[in-house]
């Protein structure tokens, strides 16, 4: 059986990755004023900081149309016998649910949407597992499995220098009251239930960063893991924490990603996370 395998922009997987895996990628779009830009494809995360400065009111984002994953599986109906779609968090984007939608109009062929209930570069580490064993041949079923398997082992925090980013874009959790006592910390955030929440209440981010390392340590089994540290503009820090961290990690494979526009939207400048999963 041959299996593709589709992602939308915000795992930002690297445009090499995704040509040696044959990995197929639809965009979100972030917007600036009346100006909308494909992410990954229209505007790259530095040219997105930059123009995030010179402007005086945030973007907005947007997710793929239901049309433009119905016309990506269509054209994959060619030469494919299924699709795997694997999206960001259900929680935070109407994409998932799209993919969803999609897939029940495609008549040539089953599409099997995944929600990774994370996103960025977590959400890259699902696409490319299932990109491999499709390379390998096996089948959808199979790969799904391995997917919901990974979810037992994968995590992600992350902390942002300002939390009204996300405030004004709706995708902190209903624990609104939080907020007003959040906004003067460093607050460490994560997944719950496919939506972000504050974790904890850190004063700083150097004891935030700490506590995220302390994380990782705790989900430590001695198997095999891989992990990446996210940061929105901030690469040499994230090179310096991948120095850092690698010693003190032998079983665990570092990488670097970044936030991208449509991620950056919501967290701001700054932001900087670490996410794992077993490594297969």
């Amino acid at each position: 059986m041959k299996t593709a395998v589709v992602t939308d922009s915000t795992a930002y997987i690297a445009q090499d990755v995704l040509e040696r895996y044959n990995i197929h990628m639809v965009p979100l779009n972030v917007i600036f004023g009346t100006e909308s830009y494909r992410e990954e494809v229209d505007i790259t995360a530095e040219q997105f900081y930059e123009e995030v400065r010179s402007q005086k009111k945030l973007p907005t984002t947007s997710q793929p149309s239901i049309g433009q994953l119905a016309e990506k599986y269509e054209e994959l109906s060619i030469e494919f016998d299924a699709i795997i779609s694997i999206h960001l968090s259900s929680g935070i984007s109407g994409t998932y649910q799209g993919s969803v939608t999609a897939g029940s109009m495609a008549e040539n062929i089953n599409v099997y949407s995944f929600d990774t209930e994370v996103s960025c570069m977590v959400q890259g580490f699902y696409v490319i597992e299932a990109a491999k064993m499709a390379q390998e041949g096996r089948g959808p079923e199979d790969i799904i499995k391995r997917l919901n398997e990974m979810k037992q082992t994968s995590n992600a925090y992350f902390m942002v220098d300002d939390l009204s980013n996300l405030q004004r874009g709706g995708r902190l959790s209903s624990a609104q009251a939080m907020i007003g006592s959040l906004l003067q910390i460093k607050p460490l955030l994560t997944f719950e239930n496919k939506v972000i929440v504050p974790s904890e209440k850190i004063r700083t981010r150097k004891k935030a960063m700490k506590r995220i390392v302390e994380l990782l340590q705790e989900a430590q089994t001695g198997e095999p893991m891989r992990a990446v540290i996210i940061h929105a503009n901030r690469e040499q820090g994230a090179k310096d924490w991948v120095s850092e961290l690698t010693p003190q990690f032998p079983h665990v494979e570092f990488s670097i990603s970044y936030f991208g526009p449509v991620i950056g939207t919501h967290l701001g400048e700054g932001a900087m996370g670490l996410g794992w999963v077993k490594k297969y």
